[in-house]
């Protein structure tokens, strides 16, 4: 079997990122915002949130995400009790 090349997670191969890197909420206060973060990540896959912002929601999402681990242990095992996930 071949040896897959495997790609530099999202960094171009001098080290830069390749995806844009952009204030999304500030893209959004624009009218037309919405659609330009549409097209780039339609055309670019993603585009990095990097203003003042941006921690907030990946806070937000892993309390869904630790939630949902949750309910998921919940529904496999009904008879243990909660569990602590670090």
């Amino acid at each position: 079997m071949s040896e897959r090349h495997k790609p530099h997670n999202g960094r171009s191969t001098n080290g830069n990122f390749k995806v844009k890197q952009t204030d999304v909420d500030e893209k959004l206060a624009d009218p037309q915002g919405e659609d330009f973060v549409r097209d780039d990540v339609r055309l670019g896959g993603a585009v990095a949130d990097i203003g003042p912002q941006a921690g907030l929601r990946a806070d937000e999402l892993q309390a869904r995400i630790d939630a949902n681990r949750d309910c998921v242990d919940r529904f496999r095992n009904p008879d243990a009790g909660p569990t602590s996930h670090s």
